[in-house]
């Protein structure tokens, strides 16, 4: 390292090179892949780095590469439990696999999630995970997309051939209405926005499991606002059902916790109580197990997805299909994984 330079800024690739007195496709060599310069060259560049306190632009050395080491993620909503658990799962495993993880949230709009998409191909990103908002989703712009790096869709599916990881919707519809009609009152089923696939997906399996126990399904008529916020929704569909008369049996299954967090409230202000024991009157189950599920006053009986094997395996997945496994070998894994869920039963059924 020359002396005279130490004063010098060092802004650039080319300020560092000069700093560290090596060529500059050496440094970018060491940038890309440390292993493929020699020990004593990564040695000299590491040790000019804590020197010089020089970060690159790693996102621009990404631009350069053929495939880069940032590993897309796009979300629908970033302030979901859900989905900030599933993201955390996720970027804990690229990181540990050499990769950066970039998170972009579509916040439930179809132009915000078209925008996302862009600005993953614009930073030519190794591969993605996408949780896709479904029939509002930019489907030609990723299949397309999936035509030239490896996608793999979480939640709710984008098609039913495209790689994906989600809960097998019919299994744990299954538990938790048959739990409810040997336990009580059979379910009607207080549905979602129809924001995903999982609205349309979770109401069938609702259905297919009355159907199976010779129950006639009940499906209450719900607005349709094409919104994220399930509490609101629950609340007021809740609100408004009871002020009609109420619900057309003692037992409501939401189709999700968040829906049912609304639901609880909106009974509590109408001076009922929700639960199974002395003095309860209307019973109220979810699914997907959310973090503050437990917490809720009563807390709610639902079903759980495992965000942490969905992250995971989703993972899995996308490496194998960069050859990032351990193999070498890069795999066309085009499968379509559905996770089972469990019962977890608590006091609001």
């Amino acid at each position: 390292m020359d002396a005279n330079l130490q004063d010098k800024p060092i802004r650039t690739m080319e300020d560092f090179s000069e700093f560290v007195g090596l060529s500059r496709p050496t440094v970018s060599k060491y940038f890309n892949d440390p292993s493929s310069v020699r020990r004593k060259t990564r040695d000299l560049i590491e040790a000019a780095l804590k020197q010089s306190g020089f970060r690159p632009n790693m996102f621009a050395v990404n631009l350069n590469r053929r495939r880069s080491n940032i590993i897309g993620i796009i979300i629908p909503n970033s302030t979901d439990p859900f989905y900030m658990a599933l993201t955390r799962r996720v970027e804990l495993i690229a990181n540990a696999s050499g990769f950066l993880a970039f998170v972009l949230s579509s916040d439930g709009n179809a132009a915000m999630e078209a925008r996302a998409i862009e600005t993953l191909k614009s930073m030519n990103v190794a591969g993605a995970i996408i949780a896709p908002l479904g029939v509002q989703s930019q489907q030609e712009t990723l299949l397309a997309m999936a035509a030239s790096i490896p996608l793999i869709f979480v939640d709710s599916p984008l098609d039913d051939v495209s790689p994906f990881v989600g809960t097998n919707n019919r299994q744990s519809f299954q538990l938790i209405v048959d739990y409810l009609c040997r336990s009580g009152e059979p379910p009607c089923y207080l549905g979602m926005p129809p924001v995903n696939t999982n609205a349309g997906t979770r109401q069938a399996a609702y259905t297919e499991a009355m159907v199976q126990l010779r129950m006639e399904p009940i499906i209450l008529p719900i607005a349709q606002p094409a919104s994220w916020d399930f509490e609101k929704f629950g609340y007021e569909e809740t609100l408004r059902i009871l002020e009609a008369g109420g619900f057309p049996t003692a037992t409501v299954l939401c189709a999700n916790d968040r829906v049912a967090f609304g639901a609880i409230a909106a009974a509590y202000q109408s001076g009922i109580k929700v639960g199974h024991g002395a003095g309860c009157t209307l019973r109220i189950a979810g699914h997907d197990d959310h973090p503050l599920s437990r917490y809720a006053c009563p807390p709610i009986t639902t079903v759980a997805q495992s965000y942490n094997d969905i992250g995971r395996i989703a993972m899995e997945l996308l490496l194998r299909k960069l050859g990032e496994d351990g193999s070498g070998i890069v795999l066309g894994v085009d499968e379509q994984v559905l996770l089972n869920g469990e019962i977890i039963l608590r006091e609001s059924a």
